[in-house]
């Protein structure tokens, strides 16, 4: 049985999921934030969607969402929340957004929902409760070599910049049996279930990884920043694999 936390954070995903599909490809208005990133009316509704759900059930729960700002952060316990991660393809009428929410227990991350509508897919998992897509338990795959593995990687412009990292992410591609760049939430999923065997990425929010961290963890996979840090607050980079494979590619990004 779900914890009433996970019970609510699935309640709030299904309710952001009804009103990200009414607006969805109804050629809504985007503005840009002063970050340079686009926001709708769908991101704001969803996160009032969600956050009234969350509050009504946890008044005492912190909050931090992209869109309604942060409210008692040092809370025992503080939802995560990205009501449209992915809004650029959002607006552009492609399916690979999604809802993201966590919950951060006493500096962990205890909860993950990951709901995309559009792509037809809802994944969940809590902390020694197993992970889940639409229902199903999944489990990352057993592939225990780079030869044999399949890489996914999303933004890379920070990595790119450096020559060191960029030089040895080639190395590293050159090692892998292929290179597939599914991107948000969607390569964590495909990684949870045992479509492919690696994550990478150099540029992303807490807010945008924070849910599929317990995902691919409760799934038997492992996680961590490019530094080998553990994910948190100011992460801003993801190397996620199934446990055999995450140190030999923590190695072969540090060599």
């Amino acid at each position: 049985m779900p914890s009433a936390e996970l019970a609510a954070a699935l309640e709030a995903a299904r309710a952001a999921a009804a009103i990200s599909a009414r607006l969805y490809r109804s050629n809504i208005a985007v503005r840009i934030k002063q970050d340079r990133t686009p926001v709708t009316e769908a991101d704001v509704q969803c996160e009032r969607a969600i956050r009234a759900v969350l509050e009504s059930h946890f008044p005492d729960h912190g909050f931090y969402g992209e869109e309604t700002g942060q409210r008692a952060m040092n809370a025992a316990n503080v939802w995560l929340v990205d009501p449209i991660d992915g809004t650029k393809s959002f607006v552009r009428d492609c399916p690979f957004f999604s809802t993201q929410i966590a919950l951060r227990r006493e500096g962990r991350i205890v909860l993950g929902v990951s709901s995309a509508p559009a792509y037809g897919e809802m994944a969940w998992a809590e902390l020694g409760g197993g992970a889940f897509l639409d229902g199903v338990p999944i489990r990352v795959s057993g592939v225990d070599t780079l030869a044999g593995a399949i890489l996914s990687t999303g933004n890379l412009k920070t990595l790119a910049a450096s020559a060191v990292g960029w030089r040895r992410f080639g190395a590293l591609v050159g090692r892998v049996n292929r290179l597939r760049g599914y991107g948000d939430f969607l390569h964590y999923h495909l990684l949870a279930r045992g479509a492919l065997d690696v994550v990478l990425e150099s540029d992303v929010n807490i807010l945008d990884i924070a849910a599929l961290s317990v995902i691919v963890q409760e799934a038997g996979g492992r996680i961590s920043a490019l530094d080998g840090g553990a994910i948190d607050l100011d992460t801003t980079s993801v190397l996620a694999a199934n446990a055999a494979l995450h140190a030999p590619v923590l190695a072969a990004m540090r060599e």
